[in-house]
């Protein structure tokens, strides 16, 4: 059991507040592994297991709980005297369950966890049965850093491997083997796909849903608007209306497949809504849905450095003015960075692009410039030049 020791220490923080714990993720990200972990640390710190409910409503365990009234009873029938903690595992799959939620609260002394894979989870009416007493931790699959601190090998020719097959947890016991790798990143893009796109929306047409999807994953770290998309569509035989494109965009990201990054214009310092980029949660399924090619290194390598900037708790945006673009501006509380990411600087006109892009930003935030070259580390006026590989160990 690979142990996710950040956001354990997350759950820990929260453990006994007055919020409920609302942990999300796309599917096998580890999310019922931290559940899991969650309760033994319970365990270790004194909990009675009998105080300890977990319930994974993806279990035939729980087939018979369909709605919030007979979850209810389930749940009053095994409290007694003092502080329970529920953990609910992919809760959303009983209706209405956040009424039994906010019921929960009022009724019983409990501190409540609960975990789901699609952002309808949030945009329920959880938030209005429980005015917004919540916090939402979101998982990812593993780090460049989580996964080195378990397989313990050469970190140059691991991020070979972790470029090519990604962070999904369950990837560790294939052993590096491409055609299992591949079949185990095509059956979390199928559930996802039908799970949490398909069932949660009214899309019918599955051949659409998955040339738009492809497209984007085709397509991550290049600007794209939902104008675009159409256009795309109908020279593929596929004329589309530019409000359902938007649908599907959209359902791509309460599945947690696909993240946004707005523009944000450097000197007007305002947010640029379209075109806009987007990145995928994980650069193992887009090789495996794309044919673990090896063409776009570049965007895979952009890609992985926007979800690390994602992990480490940032709000990430494109920079633009008349003549430059910044791969990313990474806000945290007073927090600021620039980054550029190329796959190399050798080449000289690459490097002054990218430099140039960085010195025309006249603030005193960080500006960092990202490559794969060994032997980087240096700051030219102001500019920090490093490893991608060093950035995602620091």
């Amino acid at each position: 059991m690979i142990s996710r020791v950040a956001y354990l220490k997350k759950l820990i923080e929260f453990r006994d507040k007055k919020v409920i714990k609302v942990i999300t993720g796309i599917r096998r990200c580890g999310k019922s592994v931290l559940l899991q972990q969650f309760r033994d640390q319970l365990i270790s710190s004194g909990v009675d297991p009998k105080k300890i409910i977990l319930m994974n409503f993806e279990s035939l365990q729980y087939e018979n709980i369909e709605n919030y009234k007979i979850f209810y009873d389930h749940i009053r029938n095994q409290i007694q005297q003092g502080r329970y903690y529920l953990l609910l595992d992919e809760i959303q799959v009983v209706d209405r369950w956040e009424k039994a939620i906010a019921s929960f609260q009022v009724d019983f002394d409990c501190d409540i966890y609960i975990t789901g894979s699609n952002a309808f989870l949030l945009s329920s009416d959880l938030a209005t049965f429980i005015s917004g007493r919540y916090v939402e931790i979101h998982i990812f699959p593993l780090s460049f850093k989580e996964t080195l601190s378990i397989q313990r090998d050469d970190p140059q020719l691991l991020f070979r491997d972790y470029i090519k097959y990604g962070g999904f947890p369950g990837l560790v016991e294939f052993e590096k083997r491409e055609d299992l790798a591949k079949e185990y990143l095509d059956g979390i893009y199928n559930t996802v796909v039908v799970k949490d796109i398909l069932s949660r929306n009214n899309f019918q047409n599955i051949s659409l849903l998955n040339l738009i999807l492809k497209f984007m994953i085709d397509n991550v770290g290049n600007l794209v608007s939902a104008n675009n998309i159409a256009d795309y569509l109908s020279s593929n035989g596929q004329k589309t209306h530019v409000d359902t494109v938007l649908n599907y965009l959209e359902a791509f990201e309460k599945a947690f497949i696909l993240y946004k990054a707005d523009r944000y214009n450097l000197k007007g310092k305002r947010i640029l809504r379209s075109p806009q980029k987007f990145y995928i949660v994980d650069s193992g399924i887009r090789n495996a849905i794309l044919g673990f090619r090896d063409l776009d290194i570049g965007r895979v390598l952009e890609n992985i450095v926007y979800l690390e900037l994602k992990r480490r708790g940032f709000d990430v945006r494109v920079g633009v003015d008349d003549q430059f673009e910044i791969d990313f501006i990474a806000t945290k509380d007073d927090e600021k960075l620039y980054i550029q990411t190329a796959l190399s600087l050798a080449d000289e006109k690459v490097k002054n692009r990218e430099f140039q892009g960085l010195l025309s930003i006249k603030d005193n935030y960080r500006k960092i410039l990202l490559s794969m070259d060994f032997h980087i580390s240096e700051e030219i006026e102001g500019i920090s030049f490093q490893n991608i590989i060093d950035f995602l160990l620091n």
